[in-house]
């Protein structure tokens, strides 16, 4: 292979590689993509999905909150309790003062 033609076909790959990298695989709030505190969580939950969201993401970042009647009779509810709670650990801000 010709020196110019492997020059040519390694930019090729590069050019490819960095526009696959940086392409996001998650969906606009605008196409039924569902986002609480700029953590992106799915698609076209339901309502009572979305309420567990936000209220385990809230207890996750150090506010408890929770509807033990939802948890207790909504599945939906309880998963995006757990789902929101698992994905917000990392905002938990701990301060040692």
């Amino acid at each position: 292979m010709s020196y110019k033609k492997t020059i040519k076909t390694i930019l090729s790959i590069s050019t490819i590689s960095i526009f696959t990298a940086c392409s996001s695989n998650q969906v606009p709030v605008s196409k039924g993509g569902y986002y609480y505190s700029n953590v992106y969580f799915g698609t076209n939950f339901p309502e009572n999905y979305k309420k567990g969201i936000r209220d385990g993401c809230t207890t996750a970042k150090g506010i408890y909150k929770k509807s033990h009647w939802l948890f207790n009779n909504n599945n939906d509810y309880n998963n995006g309790w757990f789902l929101g709670r698992n994905r917000c650990k990392h905002l938990l801000a701990v301060n040692d003062e």
